[in-house]
């Protein structure tokens, strides 16, 4: 059974980085098969894509947030992690890490269950 948990701190100063890290359990991050990705939904709104990223380090970015995001992953410990830097109150979402596979159309199949981002001074 494949899991996803994200971590990190749910209290954000303004203009600080967020940090966010996704353990996986049940799949391997050196797979080719999938990617993995970030989202978030802000109070009251959408879901909004963040970024992924697949074998090779291979990265892609929503062009809104493309300047101020990173992800990177540790296949030693099965992580992936997204920074978010400048942040400000717009980034204060519930957080999510999930999984899609590397096909054209398809959904996102595992879910973590998501991690609250407060931004405030």
């Amino acid at each position: 059974q494949v899991q996803l948990r994200e971590s990190g701190p749910g209290l954000v100063k303004p203009s600080q980085t967020l940090s966010l890290t996704c353990t996986v359990s049940g799949d391997s991050l050196t797979t080719d098969s999938y990617y993995y990705s970030w989202i978030r939904q802000p109070p009251g709104k959408g879901l909004e894509y963040i970024g992924g990223i697949s074998l090779g380090d291979t990265t892609h970015f929503s062009a809104s947030l493309k300047a101020r995001t990173s992800i990177s992953r540790d296949t030693s410990k099965n992580q992936f992690t997204l920074e978010l830097t400048s942040v400000t109150p717009e980034d204060a979402a519930l957080y999510y890490c999930v999984r899609r596979l590397r096909v054209a159309g398809a959904g996102y199949d595992y879910w973590g269950q998501g991690t609250q981002v407060l931004v405030s001074s």
